[in-house]
């Protein structure tokens, strides 16, 4: 008989969340009986490293994810992760690269792009969130959610790993694997 799969989605804010859930969620239900996504930026540091040390001890699969921002690279900043919380496998840190609004832009094709009125990029490494709020078309600046919604209804998987090196090494590494 096969175990109960579980696995814990740690993020850091609320755009995050949405990401995880509209198109990792999906695919990880695929593989496991229970998905589960946590907030953790407004953590204390001990009741997260318990909460990794719980899911650890019960056999639990988890995934940590952040951005790397303006850290120097991306081992420098699983080391300041795994350096405030030891509980923390450096092989279930996931940095994505720049932010998650790449990862949001990544998923739209040309076309899409088109439809949004927005610019077409073929490579969305370097995203910041601040080029990302620029970008935001006229019919939306009433709400910054509604246009990340728009953006997730017309997200392509395939798509985001041609334009993004760290969704195609999460996909790879994470989607593809476990």
């Amino acid at each position: 008989m096969a175990s109960y799969r579980r696995l814990f989605i740690f993020v850091e804010g609320n755009d995050d969340e949405r990401f995880i859930r509209y198109v990792i969620e999906p695919e990880f239900m695929k593989k496991y009986d229970y998905v589960r996504i946590i907030k953790y930026a407004q953590e204390k540091k001990d009741k997260l490293c318990n909460l990794i040390k719980s899911i650890k001890s019960m056999g639990a699969d988890y995934l940590f994810f952040a951005d790397i921002n303006d850290a120097p690279c991306i081992t420098g900043k699983k080391s300041k992760i795994i350096k405030s919380c030891k509980e923390i496998s450096p092989n279930r840190v996931l940095i994505v690269i720049r932010e998650i609004e790449g990862w949001y832009l990544a998923g739209l094709s040309d076309e899409d792009c088109i439809k949004l009125k927005i610019k077409c990029f073929s490579n969305t490494d370097n995203i910041t969130k601040e080029e990302f709020n620029k970008l935001i078309p006229k019919k939306f600046s009433y709400s910054r959610i509604n246009f990340l919604i728009e953006i997730l209804n017309h997200f392509s998987i395939d798509e985001a790993r041609r334009k993004n090196r760290s969704f195609e090494y999460f996909y790879n590494k994470y989607l593809k694997q476990w």
